[in-house]
């Protein structure tokens, strides 16, 4: 028994009420009956997705073709068709809730030409994979996956930002960074990839997020929009062939492809479509489906696994003030930040890109600035740990290697950035970071990378995954960008996906008016509230402290807020929201329970429900807007009182503002 999971049941089933097999199809309902999977066996295979009365994905087709011309899923000749149900308790070792109910229907269609196709209905979803029995190696020439959306739905989607390659944009070079376009299907420019996920709307305020989980040796997946306008349908970067290198020796740029997307074994496993069906968008805040259909840990002791949060050197571009030594990427400035660090209770500290020579790609050339023995040992005076930046290409270089020594010398983790693909090798070598981090006791921080399908749960030590439009963009920001929107916008897509590196905690806030991107000493648009707030409500078991040392010092009572709050979870409660305008949540650690809300430009008035708390008697420390928040980012109010004996509790937001709160006994 894997021991981050314990079983309830687990029943095969021959005939059971929730599934029948008439000439319309093979139907599977979830344990709840109101999700109901249709599919059909023609000269296709072919499935469809309805929630109660309301139709979620219509007829879409789906199919794999090998480079030998075998096509999985054309006129497909059914074997036997296998049924399960299983409801069991997932127990993460790092994860925003201590437990996750896993309780699903599945079916499993088992074809001649040695492939089978398994789809899951679970009460909030619906996904399913291609599994190959083949004996031989082969390629994977294309994969046909489609998702056609009824109606013409409004959706929200957000398109690579496309590398230039001799002079032509490539989509499918990106560091997965944008904000999301919320448009109807049909006015999608078509020439344009979505990367993922991707939200619908559906009929009566119903949503699906499309997604994927557990790719692990695949190229991720892209959507596009048909010509006809029915939906999307995916798209898969090809085979790197030839590589250029770039950018100081760190990035690899693909000049050319091959005529595959994968080369695999043959009895191989592939990726979940997975699609989350909301009922209304909150439902969206909590959902655990990526991290239920991947690849469970293997079994082993992962207490050594630390979460916490990091004093980070880059975004504040090292710029301390009101000390006698040059700041910079050097031994003082890093101990500097570990005094600040353990003043505070934060548990690591970064070395961004600069503690190694540029050029050589060398990990093991660390500049004569740096005294890295000096600095570990004195990290380790102070309870901190190291965490060393690296970029893809050094990292890949020399992997077993660089892990092994640095383990050997004290350092905690490595930040792993300038991935910016997720081609089959690209996602490959994802896999084989945390694969050897975790051999030597290492955190792995996935950057420039795209979103999480899972790894996390094959991997606790994977603890972190960028593939989001995190407050680094507000350093080089263009005229127009609105990071406030995109932040109440994308814990209802991206974050579904899983936990993100979007590295929040700006000590200089700015309203829409006086905001401008300046790369040195960074602004965040919105309050300060708002930057508290993010804390609690974005999931990020390594959690970024961005600013400098020295502003959090002169702003020590909102540090020393954000040093105790936990970034990993027992319990995780959405409290209200709408995709785009608003939303609060509630986490609970250690019998203490932490509220976050945030507004989009609008200021807000909102009344909480804190009915979760029970009986007895509460306070509640509490950071609001301050009365003049709206024209003064900076501005705000610390306050405590005991929380009213109805549970309800009205709150104030500034345009562009947050609420934050933390209530014990």
């Amino acid at each position: 028994m894997n021991l981050l999971s314990r079983k309830w049941t687990t029943i095969l089933l021959i005939a059971v009420p929730f599934w029948a097999n008439a000439q319309k199809g093979i139907e599977l309902k979830d344990p709840s009956g109101k999700i109901q999977l249709n599919v059909m066996l023609g000269n296709t295979v072919t499935y469809s997705v309805s929630h109660g009365e309301d139709a979620i994905i219509g007829t879409s087709p789906v199919s794999m073709t090998l480079t030998d011309g075998t096509v999985f899923g054309k006129e497909p000749r059914l074997k036997k068709k296998k049924y399960r149900t299983e409801n069991q308790m997932i127990y993460p070792p790092i994860y925003r809730k201590q437990s996750i109910k896993d309780h699903f229907n599945e079916l499993t269609l088992e074809f001649k030409g040695g492939y089978s196709l398994v789809f899951r209905a679970y009460e909030d979803g619906v996904a399913y994979r291609f599994i190959s029995d083949l004996k031989k190696p082969f390629m994977v020439e294309s994969e046909q996956a489609v998702f056609n959306l009824p109606n013409n739905p409004k959706v929200f989607a957000a398109t690579p930002k496309g590398r230039k390659i001799d002079g032509v944009e490539n989509q499918y070079h990106s560091s997965f960074q944008n904000t999301y376009r919320h448009v109807e299907l049909s006015k999608w420019d078509k020439s344009r990839l979505a990367f993922l996920p991707v939200l619908s709307e559906s009929e009566n305020g119903k949503k699906v997020c499309i997604t994927e989980a557990d790719l692990l040796n695949y190229p991720g997946m892209f959507l596009k929009v048909s010509s006809d306008n029915k939906g999307f349908y995916g798209e898969f970067a090809a085979y790197p062939k030839d590589i250029s290198v770039e950018v100081r020796g760190l990035k690899g740029m693909v000049k050319t492809r091959e005529p595959y997307i994968a080369k695999v074994e043959g009895r191989t496993v592939f990726p979940w479509r997975v699609m989350v069906i909301s009922e209304k968008d909150t439902d969206l805040l909590c959902s655990d489906m990526v991290y239920k259909l991947a690849t469970p840990a293997a079994e082993a002791d992962y207490s050594w696994i630390k979460p916490g949060k990091v004093a980070w050197d880059w975004w504040n571009d090292w710029n301390l003030y009101g000390v006698d030594f040059r700041a910079g990427v050097n031994t003082e400035t890093y101990k500097y930040y570990i005094d600040f660090a353990s003043k505070f209770g934060i548990e690591y500290v970064i070395l961004d890109e600069g503690w190694a020579v540029a050029g050589p790609a060398d990990l093991f050339q660390i500049v004569p600035e740096i005294d890295m023995e000096e600095l570990i040992r004195y990290a380790d005076s102070k309870k901190v740990g190291l965490i060393l930046w690296a970029g893809y290409r050094a990292f890949d270089l020399d992997m077993e290697r660089v892990c092994k020594h640095y383990s050997a010398m004290g350092i905690k983790g490595f930040k792993i950035d300038f991935m910016d693909r997720d081609d089959q090798y690209m996602v490959d070598f994802n896999r084989r970071c945390a694969e050897t981090g975790a051999k030597y006791k290492l955190l792995i921080d996935l950057h420039g990378t795209h979103k999480p399908t899972g790894l996390q749960r094959t991997y606790p030590n994977a603890i972190n995954f960028e593939g989001v439009h995190g407050l680094e963009e507000m350093k080089w920001a263009q005229p127009g960008t609105d990071q406030v929107t995109y932040d109440v916008t994308m814990p209802f897509i991206r974050m579904v996906a899983g936990p993100l590196d979007y590295t929040q905690g700006a000590m200089n806030n700015a309203n829409k008016e006086n905001f401008k991107a300046v790369y040195s000493e960074p602004m965040s648009q919105g309050t300060r509230c708002r930057q508290l707030a993010q804390y609690i409500i974005f999931d990020s078991p390594l959690n970024m402290l961005c600013d400098a040392p020295t502003n959090y010092l002169k702003e020590e009572e909102c540090t020393k807020f954000i040093a105790a709050i936990p970034t990993v979870w027992e319990e995780t409660k959405a409290l209200c929201g709408e995709v785009g305008k608003y939303l609060a949540m509630a986490r609970q650690k250690n019998d203490i329970w932490y509220v976050g809300a945030l507004t989009n430009w609008d200021s807000r008035d909102m009344e909480l429900d804190l009915s979760f708390l029970g009986e007895g008697e509460y306070k509640a420390e509490i950071f609001e807007d301050g009365i003049n928040a709206d024209r003064v980012g900076k501005d705000y109010k610390r306050k405590v009182i005991p929380v009213p004996a109805d549970r309800r509790l009205k709150i104030h937001m500034a345009s562009g503002g947050g609420h934050v709160m933390r209530i014990w006994k």
